[in-house]
């Protein structure tokens, strides 16, 4: 294999080289550390890289190689984490300035866990301040750039860093967070996988919080096969977020398989739908044909509890609330050094009444259990992950109104997946005419992820939307 093309290679790809003796995990890591020292300056993804770690990781990893002891498909794949990530002695700035000094005493969950699979982190990736967007504009650190055109076009939020990193081969694979579609949003603007994990599936311990009710972990992937390694490796309890020891065991991915016989899929007419470009619909319509072609029963349905979803989440005052509540010091003592975009929004959560809160949440359940009910009979749903491609950032960033609609129509189908408490994934299905990526979602009920990704290994053995990237170098 051409070395100087290993970026563009997938993590199962990447662990067949090292265990075959192609490449070791070092020559790895230094493949990966000169792209993020040649592109990053322009592409604006990572806000910290940490070279000196990544090559005593990858080091570490070579040894165990060499020793014949292989800690399984992540052992020496390089990777990077959203800057909400605690890394020991690395600050997590949460995309603020503010949080300079924010030094982490030891390291998130999520990160113990993939150190323990054999994974080299890289460094940090830059991301919407505060997590408070799916736009992905940062007006402090700066907006990652879309590599997909050569105009600033928004890469998605709020792990937009993330979703840059991977769609322009910085890292095979980086992790982000998604509390109303900052993993899905970002992977679909940037043309590469996302997927968001039933609440309380993975710990959140560890990773700055926006909202303690909705925050999800996930990975940002070139494909949904490896998605599925990083997903089950960060499997389990964790005592120090309560919410992962009520979640049911999860039970092993099975192999890939070959048809989808068996499995009903829908797609959700309702609000996902309203204003969706002309591009997007053909591109996510054609999707179900790909899954009938694979043995799946593809029919449409009526999905009232979308809207539903929508008018109960007015102003989006629960996670307002929470975001208030968490970032109270920075809002009450550095509001006006603060992105106007984020704090003017987020402010808004002190004015939020207990009652009201308290009344949406007990909607919100009630919902739920309804959405399940509505979903017995379907085992995926089918819809744009945004209602549109990639815009330009001068049109996005005009002015704080236009910004605030554009922020809601990016988050408005995967916020309410979110509301619903659904596992979703976000997969590349087509490009527009003027060549931005195109995002399918599928939805699935809580805990329910092994199915979206075996749909996900299915479409993209049978399509090759997730092997076209970005000409960056």
């Amino acid at each position: 294999m051409n070395t100087s093309k290993l970026h563009r290679q997938s993590i199962t790809t990447l662990g067949r080289l090292l265990r075959s003796g192609g490449i070791s995990s070092l020559e790895l890591t230094e493949h990966f550390l000169k792209r993020i020292e040649e592109l990053n300056p322009t592409l604006m993804a990572c806000c910290l890289v940490c070279p000196e770690r990544a090559r005593s990781q990858a080091e570490a990893a070579d040894k165990l190689f060499q020793a014949g002891c292989d800690l399984g498909p992540l052992q020496g794949i390089p990777y990077l984490v959203k800057d909400l990530y605690a890394v020991k002695s690395l600050p997590t700035t949460a995309g603020t300035r503010l949080l300079a000094d924010n030094i982490a005493a030891a390291d998130a969950f999520t990160v113990r866990k993939l150190h323990q699979a054999g994974m080299v982190l890289l460094g940090k990736t830059h991301m919407v301040q505060l997590a408070y967007s799916g736009v992905g504009i940062n007006h402090d650190f700066g907006t990652p750039l879309n590599p997909w055109h050569p105009t600033p076009h928004v890469p998605g939020g709020s792990s937009s860093g993330s979703g840059v990193a991977v769609a322009a081969g910085l890292a095979p694979m980086a992790m982000g967070t998604d509390t109303g579609g900052s993993v899905r949003i970002p992977a679909a603007l940037c043309g590469v996988t996302g997927l968001k994990p039933t609440f309380g599936r993975i710990s959140c311990s560890g990773v700055y919080p926006l909202s303690q009710s909705m925050d999800s972990i996930g990975p940002l992937t070139r494909n949904a096969a490896d998605a599925a390694l990083v997903y089950e490796a960060l499997l389990g309890r964790d005592s120090a977020d309560p919410y992962t020891l009520t979640a049911p065991l999860h039970t092993p991915l099975p192999p890939q398989q070959s048809g989808l016989q068996g499995l009903r899929l829908a797609f959700a007419e309702s609000t996902f739908w309203d204003g969706v470009d002309p591009e997007v619909e053909q591109a996510v319509r054609a999707a179900g044909s790909v899954f009938a072609d694979l043995g799946a029963e593809v029919r449409s349905i009526d999905f009232p509890e979308a809207a539903q979803a929508r008018r109960l989440n007015p102003k989006g005052l629960v996670i307002a609330a929470e975001a208030y509540t968490n970032n109270k010091t920075l809002l009450e003592q550095h509001f006006e050094e603060l992105d106007p975009c984020i704090a003017r929004r987020m402010i808004q959560g002190r004015d939020v009444p207990a009652h009201e809160y308290l009344q949406s949440i007990r909607e919100w359940e009630q919902l739920r259990a309804k959405t399940c009910a509505s979903l017995r009979d379907i085992d995926a749903l089918l819809l744009p992950t945004t209602p549109v491609p990639a815009r330009p950032v001068a049109e996005v960033d005009a002015d704080l109104e236009t910004y605030f609609r554009w922020n809601m129509t990016y988050l408005r189908n995967s916020s309410i997946g979110n509301i619903l408490k659904l596992c979703g994934i976000s997969l590349p299905c087509g490009f527009s005419e003027t060549g931005l990526p195109i995002g399918l979602m599928l939805y699935a009920g809580p805990f329910q992820e092994a199915t979206l990704l075996r749909l996900g290994r299915a479409y993209q053995s049978a399509t090759s939307w997730n092997e076209t990237l970005p000409d960056c170098g």
